[in-house]
C-alpha cells in the first residue's frame, strides 16, 4: 500500500524561499540602537554648505535630523554588507542589459555620412575631414549689423569723436 500525501513535496529552492531570511525593516534605523550622530549645529552647517534653507521650526529640524539619521544608518548597513569580489562597483544608474548595450552601441552605418566627408592625405593616408561646406547660418547669425547704426559708410560704423584730445 503506497503512502499518499495531500501536501506536495517542496523543492530545495522552494523550501529555502518559504521562510524569509531578512526584512527591509532591518535596514530602517533603530531609534534605541545608536544615538544620533549629527548634532543640530552640524545639520545647520551642512545646510549652509549645500545652500539649502535652514529649518523654520524645532519640529522641522527634528524631522530633518530623523531623516538624516535614517539615511546614515542605511548607508552604514549597505557598507557593512559583504559583497563578492567579482561584483563591479556601480558606476552609473542605467540599463545594463545586453539588449540596452547593443542599442547604445554606435555602428559604422550611423557614422557613414561623417566618414564620407573625410579624405586621405599624405604618405600615411591620414584621414582628414573636409571643411569646404559651411554650415547653414541661423537667423541669429544672419542679421544686419549696420541696421541700427546712426551713421555708416559702406560696411563700417562711423563714430564721432570729441574735439578734445585725450592726454
Amino acid at each position: 500500500m503506497a503512502l499518499q500525501t495531500t501536501r506536495p513535496l517542496l523543492s530545495p529552492l522552494a523550501a529555502l524561499l518559504a521562510t524569509p531570511s531578512w526584512s527591509v525593516s532591518t535596514l530602517l534605523s533603530r531609534a534605541s540602537a545608536t544615538p544620533p550622530t549629527v548634532t543640530p549645529a552640524q545639520l545647520h552647517h551642512l545646510l549652509r554648505l549645500s545652500a539649502l534653507p535652514l529649518p523654520a521650526t524645532r519640529a522641522e529640524e527634528a524631522a530633518m535630523l530623523d531623516v538624516l539619521h535614517a539615511q546614515l544608518g542605511f548607508v552604514r548597513d549597505v557598507q557593512a554588507a559583504e559583497s563578492a569580489k567579482r561584483v563591479e562597483p556601480l558606476r552609473a544608474i542605467r540599463d545594463e542589459t545586453p539588449s540596452a548595450r547593443r542599442e547604445a552601441e554606435i555602428g559604422v552605418s550611423q557614422v557613414q555620412h561623417l566618414l564620407a566627408q573625410e579624405s586621405e592625405r599624405g604618405y600615411l593616408k591620414r584621414r582628414v575631414r573636409q571643411r569646404d561646406t559651411s554650415p547653414p547660418l541661423s537667423d541669429a547669425e544672419n542679421w544686419d549689423k549696420l541696421a541700427m547704426a546712426s551713421k555708416k559708410t559702406d560696411k563700417y560704423f562711423v563714430v564721432q569723436s570729441s574735439s578734445e584730445s585725450v592726454e
